[in-house]
């Protein structure tokens, strides 16, 4: 059979052409009723659709001529053919509107035009009705017949398609606001939160260390307990801040040649106090090239502090989540194109299910009822963050009770980190 002899098919061909990547869901709708008007030569069609509310049918498609008086008008389910359609979920034919009250005379009021006589079906999605398909006024004065309900019946298959993606792309975008909305909402208090706190925390770390120099032995344990525990928030504020900065895109890095060698030792030996504190072994292994002085070997063109800022969250991280008597390592080396640095430990571990999402924001492996560590979850992010403002980037192994590694490749080349103009911070 040929597309002369298979007009129907031929219709359906042209409608499907109007489908792609991305839906137009007036121009499919509309090409949906001027098919629907010639199969069943009727001198119009419509599509109707129930509004948020659902008390009325509204106009998702009509004759361009008479669409925009027509979309205005709310139809009623309860005196409308439409609406009878819409509530009984089958077909309905009117031969002679004259003879059947359902028809909802002010739609010929509003379009200009004499409705004869009615052929509507059901629009299903899934079971549900969510629409109707609509002809008026078969040409000739001739009676709408079961070819023709079966013909709108298919075409209602491909509206019910095309409403239903529109309605998920309307929903989609909602959410997407919504998002937005709500990470703006979360940005404005990390920026608001961590400027408010800067001037209270910095008084009471002057305070305090004040009073510890002052009152001596005395009370040094608790004066020390106060400081330990206000860095610690002053660790918390830094993150907020950081956080604040790479999303508002203030975050910019002031490149220099700085050697990996030294700054990894030189943060190592920070946390060396905190390492033994835990009854924990720090160490560091720099791998180079023995002709070579390490400092010049392992050199990037990178910001210092950004890195500094990134080892330090690892290093913490290996700390916190290693029982007393465990081992943290950090090695650096040179590969291809790249220094490698790496932060080992045999401590806990991280269980399969949330690698995924380690690197997010307040993304926490343990709930926040049962956890035993303190910490945001801002660390991994940030460090990412740092990372990979430089052209780098980083990833985690773990093994859940055996340990974790975290790696992250900085690039030699200072053309590799120029070439880096915003950063990648989920």
């Amino acid at each position: 059979m040929n597309e002369q002899t298979n007009p129907i098919g031929h219709l359906l061909v042209e409608i499907t052409r109007h489908l792609g990547p991305t839906l137009d869901e007036e121009a499919f709708l509309q090409s949906i009723i001027a098919v629907a008007s010639e199969l069943t030569n009727s001198e119009a069609a419509s599509i109707l659709v129930s509004d948020e509310e659902g008390g009325h049918l509204r106009f998702a498609a009509a004759p361009w001529f008479h669409h925009e008086a027509l979309r205005k008008l709310e139809v009623p389910l309860d005196r409308s053919a439409a609406g009878w359609v819409f509530t009984h979920a089958e077909p309905l034919v009117i031969q002679d509107v004259a003879q059947d009250r359902r028809h909802y005379k002010t739609i010929d009021e509003v379009s200009g035009i004499q409705t004869r006589s009615i052929l509507a079906v059901p629009i299903f999605f899934r079971g549900k009705v969510i629409g109707v398909l609509e002809v008026i006024n078969k040409e000739g004065g001739a009676e709408y017949a079961e070819e023709d309900i079966a013909a709108l019946e298919t075409l209602a298959m491909l509206a019910a398609m095309a409403l239903y993606i529109a309605s998920l792309e309307r929903r989609l975008t909602r959410m997407s606001q919504q998002l937005a909305e709500l990470d703006q909402m979360k940005a404005d208090f990390i920026a608001i939160a961590s400027h408010e706190l800067r001037t209270p925390l910095g008084l009471i770390l002057g305070h305090a260390t004040f009073l510890r120099e002052m009152l001596g032995e005395a009370h040094r344990e608790q004066l020390d307990t106060i400081i330990r525990n206000a860095e610690r928030l002053k660790e918390i504020v830094e993150s907020l801040s950081n956080v604040e900065n790479v999303q508002s895109g203030m975050a910019r890095l002031r490149l220099r040649e700085i050697s990996i060698a030294r700054l990894v030792e030189e943060v190592a030996s920070s946390f060396q106090k905190e390492a033994q504190r835990k009854h924990i072994t720090l160490r560091v292994k720099i791998h180079a090239d023995e002709n070579v002085p390490k400092e010049e070997h392992l050199t990037v063109n990178g910001d210092a502090e950004k890195i500094a800022i990134a080892l330090s969250n690892l290093i913490d991280n290996a700390i916190t989540f290693t029982n007393e008597g465990g081992h943290v390592a950090i090695a650096v080396e040179r590969i291809p194109d790249y220094v490698k640095v790496s932060v080992t430990d045999d401590g806990i571990g991280i269980p399969a299910k949330d690698m995924p999402r380690i690197f997010e924001r307040f993304y926490q492996v343990e709930s926040h009822l049962t956890r035993r560590h303190g910490g945001m979850g801002l660390g991994l992010s940030v460090a990412k963050a740092m990372i990979e403002m430089h052209g780098g980037r980083i990833w985690a192994e773990s093994v859940e009770g055996k340990g974790s590694t975290f790696t992250f490749l900085l690039p030699l080349s200072a053309e590799q980190t120029a070439a880096t103009t915003s950063p990648f911070f989920p």
